[in-house]
């Protein structure tokens, strides 16, 4: 059977639509969409991923909200039996107020919206998520947030550096986040959350100025891994 991938839509979402299609570019089967309503997910997903947006308008807290929905009890479950799940922008949002990753994520510093490429270092490259890229490398994928701030205690972030949990890092100053966090796994790997949006980086000639293909690697790199699992 080929890949399956499930996209999860909340109230508010906007970038639903460009990782579905991103993820039907790249592995040339149609994603699922997925209501955040919805009660259990769809069977046998290779992956599930929470798209960036603005669910339920960000009110209380950024993802707070959209980590009660129905689905996410299933999505929560899942993540538990070492589905991959992929939480962009306001899904990286989710996944720590659904406490499946740890910190939280704050205002900018700046307080002001940020809309631009960036440069970013992988940290880890052994995860299904990073395995595409190299150590060390600089990449370059567009970020459009105004609460991407990550935060967590000092221990947090020893132990998240400690066990090579950090994914990506900013390489300029961006947002505030401590030690330029720009991304983190869970303790399997198989759980990321990031701020910059990988799927709007997947083909070179449709927006150059927005990073190339970087991001595509990622994708190619999570649908390898699951082939040679």
């Amino acid at each position: 059977m080929g890949f399956r991938a499930g996209v999860v839509t909340f109230p508010g979402s906007n970038c639903d639509r460009d990782m579905a299609v991103a993820l039907e570019r790249v592995s040339g089967e149609k994603a699922i969409r997925i209501w955040h309503g919805d009660p259990e997910l769809p069977g046998r997903l290779d992956l599930i991923a929470l798209p960036g947006g603005f669910s339920y308008g960000d009110y209380l807290r950024s993802g707070a909200m959209a980590a009660k929905s129905p689905i996410l009890r299933a999505v929560i479950a899942a993540a538990e039996r070492g589905v991959p799940v992929l939480g962009v922008c306001n899904g990286f949002q989710v996944l720590t107020e659904a406490g499946l990753l740890p910190g939280a994520l704050m205002r900018n510093a700046n307080q002001t919206f940020i809309c631009r490429t960036v440069p970013l270092t992988v940290e880890n490259a052994s995860s299904p998520f990073t395995r595409g890229y190299d150590k060390g490398e600089t990449i370059r994928i567009p970020v459009a947030h105004h609460d991407g701030n990550y935060f967590a205690d000092e221990e947090t972030l020893d132990t998240l550096e400690g066990e090579g949990r950090v994914a990506f890092r900013y390489g300029e100053t961006c947002n505030g986040s401590r030690r330029d966090i720009a991304g983190i796994l869970s303790a399997n790997g198989r759980v990321l959350g990031m701020m910059p949006h990988p799927e709007r980086a997947i083909e070179p000639a449709s927006h150059p100025a927005l990073g190339g293909a970087d991001g595509r690697r990622l994708f190619e790199g999570l649908i390898g891994a699951l082939a040679d699992a």
